[in-house]
């Protein structure tokens, strides 16, 4: 309970539970808990009494801390890249799926090769369904969660990706974002500002596309363009280099530019042409 003369000194605490808690969650939780969280749920009352009004600046205040202490978090220099993988799971996908959920892994394997990554993985598929895992070191734990998920009829959801990196940065820093998809039902118009909004906070995204509709491949290099990321098609014959320009981004996640200079791999080249 939050004692009103010491509202603030609770805040670490309570937050430390929170993560304990969160560490223990099934694989697919996550996402739905932090939806829940940004829904106000408190019943709406026409009369304000002196109680209200003093909860309401007290939960003003605790926000407030609670996003100072967020920001000195993210301000710290993380030991870590942390990497989010962004996947369309919709049926546009399922003819080829099994044989891009093979590459799919393998991409996640040569990412893991590289130290000190923790790695995400975010899909959407159906109407509405777009579900984030836990963060993971685990390469292999990843590729098998990967595995499990089947392609269903629905909408791109995008734009909920691309939030839901921005509202991980706002946690944790976020090195870089890598998204594979073939299709684009959304508008330019909701896109572009969001990607717009990544870049801002630092976060590039580097798209791959599956397939080769033009629209979609316009959309994709304004996305990389605007996060300062980079474009790749997404191609199955192409796994070598695929695997190379994967381990590219893992070394850039951890590392940065400097760390992706150091590196002679056509993966690495590629990957530098862009994001100079």
């Amino acid at each position: 309970m939050l004692h009103s003369q010491y509202p603030y000194r609770q805040m670490p605490g309570i937050l430390a539970r929170r993560e304990e808690n969160l560490g223990k969650l099934p694989l697919w939780s996550l996402c739905q808990i932090e939806e829940e969280n940004m829904t106000d749920k408190s019943p709406t009352n026409q009369n304000p009494t002196d109680l209200d009004s003093f909860l309401t600046d007290l939960r003003a205040n605790l926000l407030s801390e609670a996003r100072k202490l967020r920001a000195d978090i993210s301000s710290e220099p993380s030991a870590r890249g942390r990497l989010i993988f962004g996947l369309d799971a919709t049926a546009s996908r399922e003819e080829t799926w099994d044989t891009a959920c093979h590459l799919q892994a393998e991409m996640f394997w040569e990412a893991g090769k590289v130290g000190g990554l923790e790695m995400q993985l975010v899909y959407y598929r159906d109407i509405s369904e777009c579900r984030a895992s836990r963060w993971m070191s685990d390469s292999g734990q990843l590729a098998r969660a990967m595995t499990k998920i089947m392609c269903r009829a629905g909408h791109t959801q995008l734009r909920k990706v691309l939030a839901h990196a921005q509202r991980e940065t706002g946690l944790l820093k976020v090195s870089a974002l890598i998204f594979i998809g073939d299709a684009l039902e959304e508008e330019d118009d909701v896109l572009i500002p969001a990607a717009k909004e990544l870049g801002d906070l630092g976060v590039p995204a580097f798209m791959f596309q599956e397939g080769s509709d033009r629209l979609v491949e316009q959309t994709f290099r304004d996305v990389a363009r605007l996060t300062h990321g980079a474009y790749c098609r997404f191609d199955p014959g192409a796994a070598r280099q695929l695997a190379e320009l994967l381990r590219a981004v893992a070394v850039y996640a951890v590392g940065g530019l400097s760390a992706l200079a150091d590196r002679r791999d056509l993966g690495a080249i590629k990957l530098l042409g862009q994001l100079k």
